[in-house]
């Protein structure tokens, strides 16, 4: 399973390390095997439930392969309702974290392809079951045994049932990212689901993969890209609020930067994140800076780092609920919710559950559910 490591940035703004170590092959209901199968690839996976997700850490061209998926399954399934992108992008995000550190050609190829492990029982990649080869290494490249493939984590069987040519190309090829998803929607369509059913829809992510955790994970990923997709409801903000909130919505797309921003507005980071990655050339905000402008165009002065300024406004308490949460507050996070010297980030909230955020580096200023950052420590109102 993925573990996160929390590191306190000076600034008092989150990074999660996270190596993107598993993924789960799609397999059919009779010969379900709950397998976690290991990615070939270096690259890391920039989120995790813990750490928020939204549109924006989605390559453009896998956006728009699932959002493609969602109207032509129709065709495939007339008898599924309420398939959206955002389950869709989940179960991408968990199997291959949307084909990271691939090529995506404009056709829908990835290269290098995405291969799960060799499903041979060796315990390698968690893998506890043999599974022989079907394909004739068609798919997954080798006569040896299976191997989950593509960013959907398709085994070959299940692809000879599900796959669909999505492209018009004559070819239905779990390597390309419109017939990928739309293989996708069909396995999670069924004879015809009702995916708006809550019920439903667990049901369709436990036959992609037998297994709770999977489940979790993958329904916490569909309520964060559906917060994130959502544009804030500011009818009845006005005043500083709506100024304020207006200020930290406009910087949505400016880079995530260890030590950026301040009153005046972006800046390059003063040295360098607890990630490893340098921030000196990168112009932008991390998550108490972008407040720290946001309110300094409603006229209030903060301090700069999360924790601070926790200490102004009339502090609203955990145990309180985001219920309790009005637009324009500043929402903390901290690693011992409850004692405000180990808040970490901050955010501001928008309503509906969703907060404008500088989440970590590798992202850009985004809507996040309030959800997305764990440590849940309350809110301060300043206005």
């Amino acid at each position: 399973m993925r573990r996160a490591r929390r590191r306190i940035a000076r600034y008092g703004c989150v990074v999660l390390l996270l190596g993107f170590a598993a993924v789960c092959c799609a397999v059919p209901v009779g010969n379900a095997i709950s397998a976690y199968t290991a990615l070939r690839t270096d690259a890391r996976d920039e989120g995790d439930i813990a750490a928020g997700g939204s549109a924006s850490d989605i390559p453009a061209r896998m956006l728009s392969a699932y959002t493609k998926a969602v109207q032509q399954v129709v065709g495939q399934v007339p008898r599924c309702r309420g398939l959206r992108w955002p389950v869709l992008a989940a179960i991408a995000k968990v199997e291959s974290n949307h084909a990271a550190g691939r090529n995506i050609a404009a056709g829908g190829d990835i290269r290098p392809k995405v291969y799960g492990v060799l499903l041979n029982g060796s315990g390698a990649g968690g893998n506890t079951t043999v599974v022989a080869d079907t394909d004739g290494g068609t798919w997954d490249g080798t006569r040896r045994g299976e191997r989950a493939v593509g960013p959907f984590q398709f085994l070959p069987s299940t692809w000879e049932v599900v796959g669909k040519d999505a492209n018009g190309d004559e070819v239905a090829d779990p390597h390309n990212a419109d017939d990928a998803a739309l293989g996708a929607a069909v396995y999670l369509c069924g004879q015809g689901r009702d995916l708006t059913n809550r019920a439903q829809l667990k049901a369709a992510i436990w036959q992609y993969n037998h297994s709770n955790t999977y489940l979790t994970n993958v329904l916490g990923w569909i309520d964060q890209y559906t917060a994130s997709a959502k544009d804030p409801d500011l009818k009845n903000v006005s005043g500083k609020v709506r100024t304020a909130i207006e200020a930290a919505l406009a910087q949505r797309g400016v880079p995530y930067t260890w030590g950026g921003g301040n009153t005046a507005g972006k800046s390059t980071g003063i040295c360098c994140s607890p990630s490893g990655k340098s921030g000196a050339h990168i112009e932008g905000f991390d998550c108490s800076g972008l407040t720290q402008y946001a309110y300094a165009k409603a006229g209030i002065r903060l301090p700069r780092t999360a924790a601070a300024q926790a200490g102004v406004g009339r502090r609203i308490p955990a145990d309180r609920g985001t219920g309790a949460l009005r637009p324009g507050d500043l929402v903390f996070y901290a690693t011992a919710p409850g004692r405000d010297q180990t808040i970490y980030h901050v955010g501001i909230y928008l309503g509906s559950g969703q907060m404008v955020n500088a989440a970590r580096p590798g992202t850009v200023v985004r809507l996040d559910a309030v959800s997305a950052m764990p440590g849940f420590a309350g809110g301060a109102r300043l206005l």
